[in-house]
């Protein structure tokens, strides 16, 4: 950093601890415990992509431990080299972009200067490098700092600390492309404390894991004041609201941000963005735009709006007054769909079309994260998809309500699908959907198993339960879920917990005493549902004749050609289950006569017969004719049609009409 930076800086520290910016206040009343609050002062030289900053943690013990130890992330050490964790898990790509490991300037890090308690001991000494998760010597990414005097129940303990980060390449969302700054991952982060009443914690002890290829993070609620200082030419975003703006003599400028009840900051800055500004009730929507995207702007802000509409009738209120919309360049899209508090990502292209609704669903997807990941702040190292799942759940909602079933996601050249039917194929189209149980720590996933897994099946289990019990049912659970764990960090148990009292309130034991059995199968389990429409016979029932003995007389039976005798007939339907995971299931049989009858079975032996004595001829029948289990990987052998038509060509043809039907529910795309 030259000394042009240096003077900034201190220029920097000097105003912002004067000026009463920072004194604003979003929320008369705090949402969260704001435990790990952050005061930064950093500066970025966009020359040689270094940020260097001074931090003051506020952390406060909630629990009833002396607590003689801090943990924190150094989450940028995980592209030092290509001997951390994160390069060697993921072989130094992610989402089809590879690091180039033969620059220099590609490689990003963090480095610690110096860390002291204030007016108090010096840390800086004490820092070790751990790795709690694996023995991987060279990883960097998690460091242990013991204190002589442990912080007490109750008490805040004020850290200082001086840090220089390098930012990568883009590479995993986060770092730079020519003069575009996605700066995330970026400061030293203290972990969670867990305690008894948080999660599954029986004692206290820190929850800081290593930065892994298919995690994301996991943080404590806090207000961020942060200054920010770089060329004037340069525009920002970043969390929270801006709350002051100053130039400096040396041609650098300071901006000023201020976030409360968030766990997370991160922050973008680029000259070439273009400003376009929208509103809902109360938030104010802003969107940094690449020039040649800005034709496109509605697109963003519409999507955005349509989610925050939803959310807000659906599961709660997004109390926050701002959201801000980052559109990354060409060059940069590795940065694309990210989220953070009031902060996200999304991404388009050029002329992209109306029908081609990416940047609709990279919108809608990452803002929910506000929701899942930011206000229910879930360990997304452990339980990712209670964030990835949940909130891939909702943006099938969201994109199916908004631009309609079956076309939400593609609607161009005469080809159409739907988010939700692409999501479930992601799960069902699997070479091994039995590769691991939602239930697995994001790093713990075989190969191509996370995404499918904590994205794809979650979802789709998800909507399976919210067709079980009914959408009111569902949008029931979910606000309870929402009121009751938001600004805290909830559990699988707890989400469980949830279900089980309301379906037992709305349905009483219709589903058995709790809902547990699903759970075991579809979040702690890895087998697969599977149920078929094995056969169906029709034949009529003939009249008896011959002779036959009843209490000792013999009597001969024959028919009586004056009197016309209706016609019946026995229909025989068989179900199979054919995979391993038991729900209840309808089977629809449909007569010649137009009338339907449903029949309900629990699904739980490997074959239901079903007969039918009757002047009418069952002529189809279709397992789970109302698609309540969504996680059935083939819909195709759900259903037989019986000989419609005497003419070979529209017996043949009806059959072909009615099997290419089942299979574009499968594939979701229509012709």
């Amino acid at each position: 950093m030259n000394n042009l930076f240096t003077k900034a800086a201190i220029l920097v520290l000097f105003v912002s601890f004067s000026n009463p910016s920072f004194n604003q206040t979003i929320f008369q009343t705090p949402y969260s415990p704001r435990n790990a609050s952050y005061d930064m002062d950093v500066s970025l030289n966009p020359q040689t992509k270094i940020v260097d900053g001074f931090e003051t943690l506020h952390w406060k013990n909630l629990s009833n431990d002396m607590v003689s130890e801090l943990r924190f992330h150094l989450y940028l050490n995980a592209f030092k080299n290509s001997n951390s964790t994160f390069m060697k898990e993921s072989r130094g790509q992610l989402r089809g972009i590879s690091i180039d490991q033969n620059a220099d300037s590609a490689w990003g890090w963090i480095d610690i200067r110096s860390m002291k308690v204030q007016n108090g001991e010096d840390l800086t000494n004490k820092i070790k490098f751990i790795h709690p998760d694996d023995d991987n010597a060279d990883d960097q990414t998690v460091i242990s700092v013991p204190l002589a005097k442990p912080v007490r129940p109750g008490e805040t303990i004020n850290v200082e600390i001086k840090f220089r980060s390098k930012l990568p390449k883009i590479f995993a969302r986060t770092g730079y492309a020519d003069d575009y700054f996605l700066v995330g991952q970026w400061f030293p982060k203290i972990g969670v404390y867990e305690f008894p009443g948080i999660r599954y914690a029986t004692k206290g002890q820190w929850n800081c894991h290593q930065f892994h290829a298919n995690s994301e993070f996991y943080a404590d609620f806090g207000v961020y004041n942060v200054s920010i200082t770089l060329p004037q030419k340069y525009i920002v975003g970043a969390v929270g609201i801006m709350v002051g703006e100053k130039k400096n003599l040396d041609g650098t400028k300071t901006v000023k941000f201020h976030a409360e009840d968030v766990i997370d900051f991160a922050w973008t800055a680029s000259p070439r963005f273009k400003i376009y500004e929208a509103t809902w009730k109360h938030v104010k929507i802003k969107v940094l735009l690449q020039p040649e995207h800005f034709s496109q702007a509605k697109r963003h802000t519409e999507s955005a709006i349509a989610a925050l509409e939803y959310f807000d009738k659906h599961l709660g209120k997004y109390p926050y007054p701002n959201l801000t919309i980052v559109d990354p360049p060409f060059r940069g899209f590795g940065s694309a769909g990210m989220e953070y508090p009031t902060f996200i990502t999304a991404g388009c292209l050029w002329g992209m079309p109306e029908g081609i609704k990416f940047t609709e669903d990279v919108t809608i997807h990452e803002f929910g994260h506000n929701y899942f990941m930011s206000m229910l702040a879930t360990n997304e190292f452990e339980e990712a998809w209670m964030d990835e799942g949940f909130n891939s759940y909702y943006e099938a909602r969201i994109m199916d309500h908004t631009y309609g079933k079956k076309t939400s996601f593609f609607n161009f050249g005469g080809y159409h699908f739907g988010d939700l039917e692409f999501q479930r194929n992601g799960y069902v189209g699997m070479d091994n959907p039995k590769i691991a149980p939602d239930f697995t720590t994001a790093w713990g996933y075989p190969d191509g198993g996370y995404g499918n897994i904590t994205y794809n099946k979650t979802a789709t289990w998800m909507t399976t339960l919210d067709r079980l019990v009914g959408r009111e049912t569902m949008d029931e659970i979910m606000k309870t879920y929402f009121s009751r764990w938001s600004f805290k960090h909830p559990c699988a148990k707890n989400f469980i917990d949830i279900v089980n009292e309301v379906v037992k309130k709305k349905h009483g034991n219709k589903f058995g005493d709790n809902m547990n059995w699903f759970f075991d199968q579809v979040l702690y389990g890895t087998n697969i549902c599977d149920y078929k429409l094995a056969f169906i016979s029709v034949e009529e029932i003939k009249s008896p004749s011959g002779v036959y003995d009843s209490s000792g007389v013999k009597l001969f039976y024959k028919k009586n050609p004056d009197k016309e005798v209706k016609k019946l007939y026995r229909s025989k339907i068989a179900v199979y289950r054919l995979g391993e995971v038991v729900m209840p299931v309808e089977i629809l049989a449909h007569f010649n006569d137009g009338k339907d009858t449903l029949v309900t079975w629990d699904g739980k032996d490997r074959t239901f017969n079903l007969t039918f004595d009757r002047p009418e001829k069952v002529e189809w029948a279709k397992v789970d004719p109302y698609d309540k289990l969504l996680i059935d990987v083939n819909l195709n052998n759900n259903s037989i049609i019986v000989k419609p038509d005497k003419t070979p060509f529209r017996k043949y043809f009806t059959k072909f009409i009615f099997w290419v039907e089942n299979l574009m529910t499968s594939v979701s795309m229509i012709f």
